[in-house]
């Protein structure tokens, strides 16, 4: 990354090699992806003992698993013996085979290769022909471990293991600005993934200014005209953003027939507010819902976005319950954004384009030089 002096006392943005080519994505792999904690699931995509997802980080198989006990565990998917993943139910599908392995039983997890056992917290449980060879010590053979955290229903993974770094600096302020949001009670309705041509770190500076909004999204600006002044630079987003005059949500009318989250403040409940958790957590929330983004990067020009749309389980219930008001503004708004982002992508690519400036109402989004430059030091 080079640092470039601006005109006009404007900030130069990341070098557009950053955001286009295979070797600054593969420098996000290394410093971020496989050293930050990465936001990976829901606590809810696995509720009862052996139940299990395999995630992908960047080409890393991970394996998340829920034990007997209720606590989380994940692991490298990959045999300690010889390597063999050990959950790949898509490979088995294209050979037309059902192989005895992974997480079998609900009790334990199994290599199909060799049989190689293991217990739902990584422990090497058996190794077939191996339990009388001398100088064989099983403990010795326990999955590679991938730390595991949760905050506010969300599940975080940190390829780094016991190396991992604080989670609670991770999550900085998020905890205390979104402290009365029942986020870990709050279940998905509906999620919607898109394959946005453009890289992640695009998704997050857009995501993170409202200087495009007026031209961008003037159906969001109709439910928070503040957004056409400055961009809202103004606005106290901390406290909340404010809607106009009788809308309370990010609905197209601005209304909704949910009831507010408990425990919100009378602010709260007539205002949004938004978080960015680096390097792939972006979570808006209104009184009646959230929507929350998880970026899972695939290469310098390709992002998909998985958009989770949570309610609380009694609006949930409710036999009237409706959440299709929420999804479709946000689906439009979402649209919007991933089309002008890949605007962004193609337009960088041009030859007589080096970096880009940041406007002074976009400062917010210039976190992402430095939290890129934080990890690639760390």
């Amino acid at each position: 990354m080079t640092q470039h002096p601006g005109p006009s006392g404007l900030e130069a943005s990341l070098d557009s090699a950053d955001y286009l080519t295979a070797q600054a994505y593969a420098r996000d792999r290394a410093a971020i992806f496989a050293r930050q904690w990465f936001c990976a699931a829901r606590e809810e995509d696995v509720p009862a003992a052996g139940d299990h997802r395999v995630i992908d980080i960047a080409g890393e198989s991970v394996l998340l698993v829920r034990d007997r006990d209720g606590a989380l565990h994940a692991h490298y998917n990959v045999c300690r013996h010889r390597g063999a993943r050990m959950c790949d139910a898509a490979n088995d599908a294209r050979w037309g085979v059902a192989l005895d392995a992974g997480v079998v039983g609900r009790t334990m997890i199994r290599c199909p290769y060799h049989g190689w056992s293991y217990a739902l917290d990584g422990r090497l449980l058996a190794a077939p022909q191996l339990q009388d060879t001398p100088g064989f010590v099983k403990a010795d053979f326990s999955l590679h471990r991938v730390a595991v955290a949760c905050w506010g229903g969300f599940v975080f993974l940190n390829l780094a293991g016991d190396a991992a770094p604080d989670f609670a600096a991770a999550l900085d302020a998020a905890p205390r600005r979104l402290a009365n949001y029942p986020l870990a009670d709050l279940q998905t309705a509906t999620t919607i993934r898109y394959d946005v041509a453009a890289n992640w770190k695009l998704i997050l500076e857009n995501y993170n200014e409202c200087y495009h909004c007026p031209g961008v999204h003037p159906e969001l600006c109709e439910i928070v005209p503040a957004f056409r002044t400055r961009g809202g630079i103004d606005l106290d987003w901390e406290a909340g953003i404010p809607h106009r005059e009788g809308a309370v949500t990010y609905t197209a009318t601005g209304t909704t027939t949910r009831a507010p989250f408990p425990g919100l403040s009378d602010e709260e409940k007539v205002r949004h507010k938004g978080e960015l958790i680096y390097p792939n957590l972006m979570l808006s929330v209104s009184c009646d819902h959230a929507a929350a983004f998880v970026l899972w990067p695939i290469a310098a020009d390709r992002t998909v976005v998985e958009c989770r749309f949570l309610f609380h389980p009694g609006e949930m219930a409710r036999a009237d319950f409706d959440p299709s008001d929420a999804v479709d503004f946000w689906d439009l708004v979402n649209r919007q954004d991933w089309a002008v982002c890949e605007r962004v992508q193609s337009g960088i690519g041009a030859s007589v384009h080096t970096h880009g400036y940041y406007a002074p109402i976009e400062d917010l989004s210039l976190d992402i030089r430095r939290y890129v430059r934080n990890c690639q030091k760390s």
